[in-house]
């Protein structure tokens, strides 16, 4: 399942339409309106023990000030509900799979792989083993949405409960619990949840007849001087511990012979346990600077973190702050929430800042299982398969019932996955002759295993030093992050937490058969035992999905990161200021957040400037590229025309070998797929299988998409190639994932904006991703962007990639896209005199006045 697949289907019922024909202007201006909240004002919340303060800037952002934790996670939720409400149901009935109750039978599938996930069931077992405090915490929270609803109603609650009761949906929204906020933390390592879909992909190419080595030569290994590793040699034992973590938290020694295999797998195995017969894009940016080399003598931090763009943003400005700070209310924290989630993830506090990557360790293997019945295969055995039964409600249906079933490794997702369903199909082991109806594909990730990083969130918040934010970060189970550092100490450092596996007998590149014993996990590297560093000699750490370590490292983390032209870049540019000791500041952390610099066109360019261009018509879009940057900005000609030539280069070179839904997408794996490739004038890859007489080599195939890529660019932008600008061309449309998906043109005019002419690309530090199997259209954006600076945080920037409302129409519904397109920033206020200062808007929540006396 992917994010296009939750999004996809949500058409809306003929009702919308005589609502498009017949709703008269002031109609539709007071159903739009009638939910914006009052930014000024009181209300009242159940349990509040005394007043709390919300004082909001010109951008509606929020800061909140109580006298206890509990007020002030009270006061949160309320003030999320008043912005994005609906954002917050939404969410939870993705990870309940209860999408069909609102949509009707188009999202039935998708609630059956929800459902079979168990996004729910694992976060009920993660409530109570979450700390007395943070369960006090949660509760809290439920009370502030709740407050909320119960002064709310239809479609004061906003636009979408007005469409959902004129179709048939489910417009009478449920009490919110702990459970739907500890349940969004699931869908966030679903889409943070590292290597899966390359274990398939790799699988599925194999299946369709290139040879093992072909499959390979599309995962190639990274240039070993593309960039470094986060964390240098010298920070890294490459001593193995005395014992791993269990699968069940407990520890588990290491024998030595398990130590060697251990190795081995790190070292790479080259056997796939399952074959097939014959036959990328998110990131995300965080460095972290000493202040030795910044203007203020404070470290800097910057973060800017890549996913699918929406409307609104996934993120929620807010500052979050105890009046008086102490033990008993020890937070004073600023930064990124998620709407339906009591805290912060990213930002700062009054002593520490942190930021987020994705560590993409491989955390998930597909188990293909021999299945009859409710049984399955364990060796020689057969035993029950774990079933439960499911009833999903259908809006303007019949109720359907699955059955959920299980093996030991985790939950069947072949019967609602259609590749899955092909992989199982396809699947041939050793020695083993296939079921006539093929195997099942059981997935085992670690997020399925209830853990505690709801408590980390919390630690986090309010860790003081490099000791205390270490702890806060052992709790962090799913997904795993890299996570940088800086205190007014002066201290830099990075950590990588996580539950992370260790396998014994395979490197998890590929699935592998479920009942031979052989592949089980040994068990997880021990948090002491991941990656870590404080105050390198460097002094700089950057993070951008790259190799954490070299290969001293004993363990395995994964076999697919990201090769690392971000994070080379990075590096490049800060180690140019450093050595010219010209020291940095809030704004030159801001340009490298938007350099432009394609590494894609640094290896292909070369090879385009030595083709004929000849005069006239198909000579005008190479002459483009003399001279060029080689810089994706918005306004370039020659960054259209060449990344026309790049999408065409891979679909000649690539589209009759892979199977459709294998068809490159162009970020940065394929960067080094396209320069090994360059190098071989006649790999086979160059030839085209389906062209009649004839055998394609590199330079055919390189003229080949030149020359289409002229004539498509004429047909997009016009004839004259000077006029050609890459943000026309490269467009971000803001689209709200429910609504403004119904196929309606009034509709989603009203939820979703756009488009917006953005610059940069894939695997490139401006990371706003295309996927060249599918066009130029922005996929995967920066959602915000922000720099701490620990000299003065007051000093801080951040930008959001949409605005604090969740509201159609509302002044902060994408009030900071703009500036977010232009690079610019606003002030991250922290200090309350600067927050009050900014203030144009107060509210107050006070405890239920005391009932009568009777």
């Amino acid at each position: 399942m992917t994010r296009r697949r939750i999004a996809a289907g949500l058409a809306v019922l003929a009702g919308l339409v005589v609502l498009a024909l017949v709703a008269s202007a002031s109609v539709g201006v007071w159903s739009v309106r009638r939910a914006y909240p009052d930014y000024d004002g009181t209300a009242e919340i159940p349990r509040l023990t005394a007043g709390v303060e919300v004082i909001r800037d010109e951008n509606g952002i929020p800061h909140i000030y109580a006298d206890t934790p509990e007020d002030l996670f009270r006061a949160q939720a309320y003030v999320h509900a008043q912005d994005r409400f609906w954002q917050m149901d939404f969410r939870r009935h993705v990870t309940s799979g209860r999408l069909s109750e609102l949509f009707g039978e188009d999202q039935v599938e998708t609630d059956a792989f929800v459902r079979t996930l168990g996004w729910t069931e694992v976060a009920r077992a993660e409530l109570p083993l979450l700390s007395p405090e943070s369960r006090r915490y949660f509760d809290a929270y439920a009370d502030g949405v709740n407050a909320w609803m119960d002064q709310t109603d239809g479609g004061d609650r906003g636009l979408a409960y007005t469409l959902l009761g004129l179709t048939g949906g489910d417009d009478a929204p449920s009490r919110w619990t702990p459970v739907d906020s500890l349940s969004w933390l699931k869908a966030m390592a679903w889409d943070l949840r590292g290597n899966m879909q390359d274990e398939l992909s790799r699988s599925l190419i194999a299946a369709s007849g290139l040879t093992t080595d072909q499959v390979e030569q599309l995962w190639p290994d990274s240039p070993a001087d593309l960039t470094p590793p986060i964390v240098p040699d010298e920070y890294v034992s490459p001593r193995l511990p005395d014992a791993l973590t269990g699968t069940d938290g407990a520890q588990v020694p290491l024998p030595p012979a398990a130590a060697e295999a251990i190795q081995a797998a790190a070292d790479g195995l080259d056997a796939a346990p399952v074959t097939f017969g014959d036959g990328d894009g998110v990131g995300s940016n965080s460095w972290v600077v000493a202040g030795d080399h910044t203007e203020s003598g404070a470290p800097l931090l910057a973060n800017d973190p890549h996913l699918a763009p929406s409307m609104p943003s996934i993120w929620y400005q807010v500052g979050l702050h105890c009046r008086d700070v102490g033990p008993a209310c020890p937070f004073d924290v600023t930064g990124y929430s998620f709407a339906g989630l009591p805290g912060v993830i990213i930002g700062h506090n009054q002593d520490v800042a942190w930021g987020f990557t994705n560590l993409s360790p491989d955390v998930t293997d597909l188990y293909v299982e021999q299945v009859r019945g409710n049984s399955y295969r364990v060796g020689d055995d057969w035993v029950p398969l774990e079933v439960r039964e499911e009833t999903i409600r259908v809006a303007g249906g019949d109720d359907v019932t699955i059955m959920v079933r299980s093996t030991h490794h985790g939950p069947l997702l072949s019967e609602h996955d259609d590749d899955l369903e092909d992989l199982g199909e396809e699947a041939q082991v050793e020695e083993e002759p296939p079921p006539d109806d093929g195997y099942e594909v059981a997935l085992r990730w670690t997020a399925l295993d209830p853990g505690r990083t709801a408590d980390a969130i919390f630690a986090l918040n309010r860790a003081t030093d490099w000791d205390t934010f270490r702890a806060a970060a052992a709790l962090f189970d799913v997904p795993s992050q890299n996570l940088v550092y800086a205190d007014t100490e002066g201290n830099i450092g990075y950590q990588a937490p996580g539950r992370v596996p260790v396998r014994t007998t395979y490197d998890g590149r590929y699935p592998v058969p479920g009942w031979t014993g052989t592949y089980e996990w040994a068990g997880y590297i021990p948090f002491a035992s991941m990656p870590s560093v404080l105050n390198p000699a460097q002094g700089y750490v950057v993070t951008a999905n790259q190799p954490v370590t070299s290969d001293r490292y004993p363990f395995l983390l994964t076999g697919d990161f990201d090769p690392g032209h971000r994070a080379g870049r990075i590096n490049d540019l800060l180690a140019e200021r450093i050595d010219s000791a010209e020291p940095l500041n809030v704004d030159d952390m801001a340009q490298i957040q938007l350099d432009a610099h394609s590494d894609a066109a640094d290896i292909l360019v070369p090879y385009l400037l030595e083709l004929d261009a000849p005069d006239g018509y198909y000579g005008d879009g190479l002459r483009l590229l003399r001279g060029w940057d080689r810089s994706m900005t918005a306004d370039s000609a020659a960054a259209a025309y060449f990344n026309a030539v790049w999408r065409n280069l891979l679909e000649l070179t690539f589209h009759d070998e892979l199977p459709e839904d294998e068809w490159p997408d162009g970020g940065g794996r394929w960067f080094e797929v396209v320069r090994n490739l360059l190098e071989d004038t006649d790999d086979p890859f160059w030839d085209d299988v389906d062209s009649e007489g004839g055998t394609e080599s590199r330079d055919i195939i390189l003229v080949e998409a030149a020359r289409d890529a002229r004539d498509e660019m004429t047909m997009e932008q016009g004839k004259d190639a000077s006029k050609w600008e890459w943000g026309r061309l490269h467009e971000l449309e803001l689209t709200e994932q429910t609504f403004g998906t119904s196929g309606i043109g009034l509709v989603e005019w009203m939820f979703n904006r756009g488009p917006v002419e953005v610059g940069g690309g894939g695997s490139i530090v401006l990371a706003n991703a295309w996927d060249a199997a599918e066009g130029y259209e922005t996929v995967w954006s920066p959602s915000m962007r922000m720099i701490a600076d620990l000299g003065d945080l007051d000093a801080s920037r951040w930008i959001d990639l949409t605005g604090v409302s969740g509201h159609p129409f509302h002044d902060h519904y994408w009030d900071q896209t703009e500036l977010w397109r232009d690079g610019e920033t606003l002030p991250m206020r922290s200090d309350e005199d600067s927050v009050r200062e900014a203030g144009e808007h107060t509210f107050t929540f006070r405890p239920p006045e005391p009932s009568a006396s009777p």
